[in-house]
């Protein structure tokens, strides 16, 4: 396995883990009562994590 596709995978490990680390709080935060502004920020960041994710897989499967 090249040194890329091992990058690719331990930054595919750290996006998950974020990912799962941010749904998580967002539904925390909205039992919790949070705004519509900052539930939408958590979204956003939701959102910018997921295309990043989705950008990684792409990357390492072209290295592969």
């Amino acid at each position: 396995m090249s040194a890329a596709s091992m990058h690719g995978f331990r930054e595919l490990d750290d996006l998950v883990l974020h990912l799962k680390g941010l749904v998580l709080v967002r539904g925390v935060r909205e039992e919790r009562g949070a705004d519509a502004d900052e539930l939408a920020m958590y979204g956003a960041e939701i959102e910018r994590v997921r295309d990043r994710l989705a950008a990684v897989v792409r990357e390492t499967q072209q290295a592969a």
